[in-house]
């Protein structure tokens, strides 16, 4: 006698019926870029389907967005004029506050997340205030509340520093309850690799560091346990989501801080992993698709509640046609 696993594979119903992991638009958080002008939409080369919007297209995207069913957004902000300490970030006129606000009042129920970082923003596009030439941690701090401020301001609802400053979620929680904020959720980006898969990002945010890289800030590719330490120190400290960035060559991690948090986790699935199913796709090497839904699915699969793609609007149409 033998277990016939085939006996509830035999149909679309019956699989679906016993399917143990599910997708579906409200886990996509799709990632928008937010340029200076009117009537810009420059498409990455590197990200084919990505683009660097000015607020007018922003507002267009927005709209296709929610007629997706996609229930949240993530901005990142691209000033015109850079300096070492990232001033438009820390200006309530700045790039990414006067985004939200225009979002907001067109979308007011759109989920506006807010990238809070300053290698947007700084001419030597690092993440925070240099000291000779490695980022201060303790100064960058200073600046990263002042900057949670103006994202408060502006009308975010919620906040998600990326710069992984040791000490970042009890500064800002300090700050934005301070102001009174205090039920403005932080989605920290808690476990963020120094990886190899932000090429592409860098491109569409002109971020490149013109020196060295952040190995001496985010976390070394090879390690596992700090990464769950990163993760459950952010949660200790008042992170309401906690977050793995990239995903696909991190599942476990993603799986490992899943088991040891209650908390909701997101996935970043970033522009490389993004980049490599574009090019496969379009090689014909790939069922692009398919293989993108699968990609997505494995990581709810490994344990992500959420998950921030700039696969959102394509994957939220085949789930649509699904319905």
């Amino acid at each position: 006698m033998f277990k016939r696993f085939r006996r509830l594979r035999s149909s679309e119903n019956l699989r679906s019926l016993v399917r143990e992991t599910r997708l579906c638009v409200d886990d996509l958080i799709y990632p928008l870029f937010v340029v200076p002008g009117s009537g810009v939409r420059n498409e990455i080369s590197s990200m084919p389907g990505v683009f660097q919007l000015s607020l007018d297209e922003i507002l267009k995207e927005c709209a296709e967005v929610v007629k997706l069913g996609i229930k949240s957004i993530i901005l990142f902000g691209i000033p015109s004029l850079k300096d070492s300490v990232g001033s438009d970030a820390l200006s309530d006129d700045g790039i990414i506050a006067t985004a939200v606000r225009a979002i907001k009042k067109a979308y007011p129920d759109l989920i506006v997340i807010t990238d809070l970082c300053f290698c947007e923003y700084t001419d030597h596009g690092h993440c925070g205030i240099l000291c000779g030439h490695s980022v201060d941690n303790d100064a960058t701090l200073e600046i990263s509340a002042k900057q949670a401020l103006v994202h408060a301001r502006a009308g975010a609802d919620i906040i998600a520093p990326s710069g992984m400053m040791d000490g970042i979620i009890a500064t800002l929680r300090d700050a934005l309850d301070g102001a009174g904020y205090e039920n403005l959720p932080i989605m920290s980006y808690s476990t963020k690799f120094a990886s190899a898969y932000y090429g592409p990002f860098r491109d569409v945010a002109q971020s490149a560091p013109s020196f060295g890289d952040r190995r001496s800030y985010q976390m070394d590719v090879a390690n596992i346990r700090e990464a769950i330490s990163e993760s459950l120190e952010d949660e200790m400290q008042g992170a309401d989501i906690l977050m793995v960035k990239p995903a696909l060559a991190y599942l476990d991690v993603i799986k490992e801080i899943k088991e040891r948090t209650l908390a909701p986790l997101c996935a970043y699935n970033v522009s490389g992993e993004y980049a490599m199913l574009k090019a496969a796709g379009a090689a014909g090497v790939i069922d692009y698709e398919r293989v993108m839904m699968e990609t997505l699915l494995a990581f709810k699969r490994a344990g992500a509640d959420l998950i921030i793609t700039y696969h959102a609007k394509e994957a939220a149409a085949i789930l649509g046609r699904a319905i």
